[in-house]
């Protein structure tokens, strides 16, 4: 099999993929490919026909497919070539790309540098083990937004919302709209995961009850969902007896949590965070394999698309200079998660930054007048009061590259949130 090359390829074409190619085309790179296993390219942004996006990158509201276009239009502008209907089949640990697509079969691809970003997926019925029976009617919220917002269906007219994920309370207003009784919205732990504003303009506003330390503990159906129980739970998350509640419906939707897509990360051997479940990276978003990079929802699971994009170019642009083996030494400091705080991205520095750094994390629970400190050494570097840090918003904070003088790698930096007076 003839192998062909490139100097960057990325596998993806969501507003990840999009925004590291637009970057790595923009630094001069000529030799680019983006491949994207769907008919189109856009990513989830095609059914997120909701508006909210685009608020923090161009001051603006849109749509996600307004937003997801202007990116389409911009990679058309520079005659960035992405294959659609393309599965990559495997990505090995010296850049070489597996693919097939029915236009052009089997190949494979060796690439200066990739730029991983599929995205994720929503975790499935099966990773529950909610008792009862496997009955039509049941959904995962994504797929339902797929099947009303692209292809014309409504997947039921009595609905139970399991989980208080972002996709999940959309769906809650979007069903609404669409003319079903959304009957509740179940969520297992004690506070929301998803934003605020969407449990204000999806649930309050439509009267829609959200049950907090509540989840389903049976599913009654034959051919077609009947009904669901809910009960209460405890701390511990096993269901009260004598809590039960059962509402009758015909479609249970289930928000309840996002998965990386990394089953080609761990194959090219890139080291996965147990935390967040995508690659450990460096601030310049390189895996643990040279050359390789992931930027976007397959590196950890964000909030808004305004930070997938702006990650993304910054990946994009490390993956260019990489290319032209603009590659400096290499110390660095090790990122560590402290008290509150989990899934800190990156997880390593290179030193000294050649830019501002930007760290993100969530926090593990809910503070309420806490700070957000970060340290190294006993020297501390940042610290930021908020009213209120919650895990269902992501924390993001940029610390100034001159922030790292003096800093020499023998020492972890902390990420943690110091609680506040209640």
């Amino acid at each position: 099999m003839n192998r062909e090359h490139v100097d960057i390829l990325i596998i993806g074409a969501g507003p990840a993929g999009l925004a590291s190619a637009i970057a790595a085309r923009e630094d001069g790179i000529e030799s680019l490919l983006v491949l994207e296993r769907e008919s189109q390219p856009g990513g989830i942004l095609r059914q997120c026909i909701h508006n909210g996006f685009g608020l923090h990158r161009f001051s603006e509201e849109l749509t996600g497919p307004e937003y997801a276009q202007r990116d389409i239009d911009r990679a058309r502008e520079l005659k960035i070539p992405i294959e659609c209907d393309t599965t990559v089949l495997s990505v090995s640990p010296d850049r070489v790309v597996t693919c097939i697509s029915r236009e052009n079969g089997l190949r494979q691809i060796e690439a200066g540098a990739v730029i991983l970003a599929m995205g994720c997926r929503e975790r499935p019925r099966g990773a529950l083990c909610t008792p009862g029976t496997r009955c039509a009617g049941i959904y995962s919220a994504g797929t339902a937004q797929r099947f009303v917002n692209l292809e014309g269906f409504m997947p039921g007219q009595r609905v139970v919302i399991l989980g208080s994920g972002d996709i999940g309370l959309i769906m809650a207003r979007r069903m609404t709209l669409q003319g079903a009784k959304v009957l509740a919205c179940v969520e297992i732990m004690p506070y929301s995961s998803g934003l605020n504003r969407n449990i204000v303009q999806c649930l309050q506003d439509y009267d829609i009850p959200l049950y907090l330390s509540h989840t389903v503990t049976d599913i009654k159906g034959r051919e077609r969902l009947e009904s669901v129980t809910v009960s209460r739970v405890d701390e511990r998350r096993r269901p009260i007896p004598g809590t039960e509640m059962e509402f009758e419906c015909d479609t249970l939707l289930l928000s309840v949590g996002l998965i990386p897509e990394n089953e080609l990360s761990e194959g090219a051997g890139v080291s996965i965070s147990p935390a967040t479940s995508g690659a450990v990276v460096s601030d310049s978003f390189e895996t643990s394999v040279p050359g390789i990079f992931a930027c976007g929802n397959v590196l950890h699971v964000h909030d808004l698309v305004d930070h997938v994009s702006s990650e993304s170019f910054r990946a994009g642009h490390a993956a260019a200079a990489f290319v032209r083996s603009e590659k400096r030494e290499s110390v660095f400091l090790f990122v560590q998660d402290g008290e509150g705080v989990r899934g800190t991205v990156p997880q390593k520095i290179q030193l000294p930054p050649a830019q501002d750094v930007t760290l993100m994390f969530r926090p593990s629970g809910v503070f309420r007048n806490a700070s957000a400190v970060i340290s190294c050494g006993g020297k501390e570097l940042f610290r930021r009061k908020a009213m209120i840090f919650t895990p269902g918003e992501m924390a993001s904070y940029t610390l100034k590259a001159d922030s790292f003088a003096g800093l020499d790698g023998s020492e972890p930096l902390t990420v943690r949130i110091e609680k506040g007076a209640e």
